[in-house]
């Protein structure tokens, strides 16, 4: 552990070289200055954890000192040393980010108490600034992982978004498809980042307890409410709140919600002051929002308020080619969280991985990774290490039978035939290029220009 750097900047020969002595004694490490200029300095070439300041100096104000500290690093500790008599400058000192103050002559015995519980709010501040450190990277634009046409799309969308002032989105999509994360990679991509995340799941919370939970409630608000609790939108404020499968949340609650948006507004259950709130909201959901809104179960206001910018992420099932990348991804992560040294997938774990329609989205490709990777030691994932609905074999080249395609007496032109097989493999395939491309034995390219070539791209725009 690093030896805590405490700097003292006081005029006073006798009271540096006193605290310098006793603190050293502590297993601080102390430097000191007898003026502002000459203690700045000192501060930006040293770094350090605590800094013993007086009000009182002779060439510049100790204010100043404070204020030029505070500038350059925020979470600096500074305690302002005061001379008898002067507690109402001290104080405004506290205004200014000042963490406490000392009066001379003080105890010395105090200021090694006050100076260790200091040294716990250094080392917390550095805890969460690191723990922030690391979420932000954990969540940045590169940790979206795809190189197909959609995905390339929504991370042009994401970026534009996350550095705008945007304070409602909507993302859909089937469940497992990603929308947490990109909820969070929008938030810590933000202007926010260093503000609350809250994420809050919508089915999770009973409907008895969402409205407190989301709002607050004010002492005696009703029977259990003994004492004032702020809820999570306050709790939120100049952050961002996620509301995790929106569609869930009954109507009278989402009535409530669009006046936050609207309004940035809301009142503690039982309150009567409105509590104002600067929150960027990012709403998710797996149903059909529309479509709810015809049957009556969400409110129409409250849908187009949200739907600002609509993001619509795809299901996997139409973007075979981050299959592999993903898996990639996950393996590597999986690596370093297990120790292991897995190598990536065999050529037939790969095909299997490309043939299955992945109904968990991104979600359970995760989890098969992570089972495979758990339970097996192999160099690479193979077919037999995946569960039953992904180790049944993969359906060969699909046979067509001689009734489909007949020749007539005049003879056939071949370009024909090969259109109606590609014709009739994206029908089979439902239109997946890769799974068309496998039964017919071509690559995916060689399909696309076939398909380019008699028209079927064209059919499909």
């Amino acid at each position: 552990m690093e030896i805590p750097k405490i700097l003292v900047i006081d005029d006073e020969k006798l009271l540096r070289w006193s605290i310098e002595q006793n603190l050293s004694k502590e297993g601080y490490t102390v430097i000191s200055a007898e003026k502002g200029l000459e203690g700045l300095d000192l501060f930006y070439a040293e770094q350090p954890d605590i800094v013993l300041l007086d009000i009182h100096l002779p060439d510049i104000s100790g204010l100043n000192v404070l204020e030029s500290i505070k500038k350059e690093s925020s979470n600096t500790i500074v305690i302002m040393v005061t001379a008898f008599g002067d507690i109402q400058t001290a104080v405004k000192t506290i205004k200014f980010g000042a963490y406490d103050f000392v009066e001379k002559p003080f105890n010395m015995e105090k200021l090694k108490i006050l100076i260790s519980k200091a040294l716990e709010t250094v080392t917390l501040r550095k805890e969460v600034s690191q723990f922030r450190t690391q979420i932000s990277k954990q969540f940045e634009f590169t940790s979206i992982i795809g190189k197909s046409a959609q995905m390339m799309k929504i991370m042009d969308l994401v970026r534009k978004v996350a550095k705008s002032d945007a304070t409602t989105i909507l993302l859909q999509g089937e469940s497992g498809t990603g929308k947490d994360m990109i909820a969070k990679v929008i938030h810590y991509e933000s202007s926010r980042a260093a503000k609350p995340f809250m994420d809050i799941n919508c089915t999770a919370l009973p409907d008895t307890l969402i409205e407190s939970e989301l709002f607050g409630f004010e002492k005696g608000a009703f029977t259990d409410a003994k004492q004032m609790k702020k809820g999570l939108f306050e709790l939120s404020d100049g952050g961002t709140i996620f509301l995790d499968e929106i569609g869930d949340l009954k109507l009278s609650t989402q009535a409530k919600l669009l006046k936050v948006i609207e309004n940035k507004t809301f009142k503690r259950i039982g309150g009567i002051r409105d509590i104002t709130v600067d929150l960027r909201i990012v709403a998710s959901t797996n149903k059909k929002l529309s479509e709810e809104v015809k049957k009556e179960n969400f409110r129409e206001d409250l849908y187009y308020r949200l739907k600002v910018i609509p993001i619509m992420l795809p299901p996997l099932r139409e973007r075979p080619d981050d299959v592999p990348l993903l898996a990639r991804f996950f393996i590597d992560q999986f690596n370093r969280d297990f120790k292991k040294n897995v190598r990536g997938l065999s050529r037939e774990t790969e095909n299997a991985f490309l043939a299955y329609p992945w109904p968990g989205n991104v979600r359970e490709l995760k989890n098969v990774i992570e089972r495979a990777m758990i339970l097996e030691n192999d160099e690479y994932i193979l077919h037999e290490h995946l569960p039953i609905e992904l180790s049944a074999k993969s359906e060969g080249p699909a046979e067509i039978s001689s009734g489909q395609i007949m020749l007539p007496a005049a003879g056939l032109d071949i370009e024909e035939v090969e259109k109606e097989l590609i014709r009739q493999a994206l029908e089979k395939t439902k239109q997946n290029q890769t799974k068309a491309a496998r039964l017919l034995n071509l690559t995916r390219d060689a399909l696309r220009y076939r398909m380019q070539k008699f028209g079927f791209l064209q059919d499909r725009v």
